[in-house]
């Protein structure tokens, strides 16, 4: 592997004889790594400059949805804003540190999670019963969850489960995954009959939908 610099960009040029194409690819931490087969430095310098403003643009996509970091025990992400641990909005929060007799980082991410899971019961439970409502759909039960890969499911049995990680999100992104779990008791896939469902309750979702996209959210 062989790195230069591109235009002022840094590039990691990977060389295989096995492939028969060429591939760019841009890393969650703005790597741009270039893999071809055994070509010429005017071959690579033809693809960048052929790529160049698609790479550019998604550099600028990643510098503008940095990860929103939190530090452990000082501070809280919720509803999209980070509080102080002192704040009154996570008061039990703090009353569980506190209570801690070994304060490990794991120990402290347990309590994280505990108040994401009681306050995600409260609020995600009041936002599921509003829309529910609204929609005139009902389900079979709701279950909560941390979750790695998805925000919220629907089960074929009515069952809905909801990331407690939501609580982390601004309001209207947490009512989007709400309302998007919901029509799935509707319809159980992502079709177009499925998204004006979705959007007859929230005429923005097409917009909710890109930003929930692009999410990234590290706990330090």
């Amino acid at each position: 592997m062989s790195k230069f610099l591109f235009h002022g960009i840094e590039i990691q040029h990977i060389c295989k004889a096995s492939l028969k194409n060429s591939y760019i690819s841009i890393s969650k931490d703005s790597k741009v790594v270039v893999k071809t087969p055994k070509v010429s430095k005017d071959f690579v310098e033809h693809l960048l400059n052929k790529k160049q403003n698609w790479i550019r643009k998604q550099l600028l996509k990643l510098e503008e949805n940095k990860p929103i970091k939190v530090n452990l025990q000082d501070e809280v992400l919720l509803f999209g804003k980070i509080h102080s641990i002192n704040a009154i909005e996570v008061k039990i929060l703090k009353d569980s540190l506190q209570r801690l007799r070994k304060p490990t980082k794991e120990n402290i991410l347990k309590c994280y999670n505990r108040f994401y899971k009681s306050t995600a019961q409260i609020y995600l439970t009041t936002r599921l019963e509003y829309f529910s409502s609204l929609m005139n759909l009902s389900y079979s039960d709701i279950k909560y969850k941390k979750l790695k890969s998805r925000w919220g499911s629907c089960s074929s049995s009515k069952v809905i489960t909801l990331n407690t990680e939501l609580l982390k999100l601004e309001k209207e992104l947490i009512d989007y995954v709400v309302v998007h779990e919901l029509a799935h008791l509707v319809y159980m896939n992502h079709s177009k009959r499925f998204h004006s469902l979705v959007e007859c309750y929230l005429p923005n979702s097409k917009l909710l939908r890109q930003r929930l996209k692009v999410v990234n959210i590290v706990s330090t």
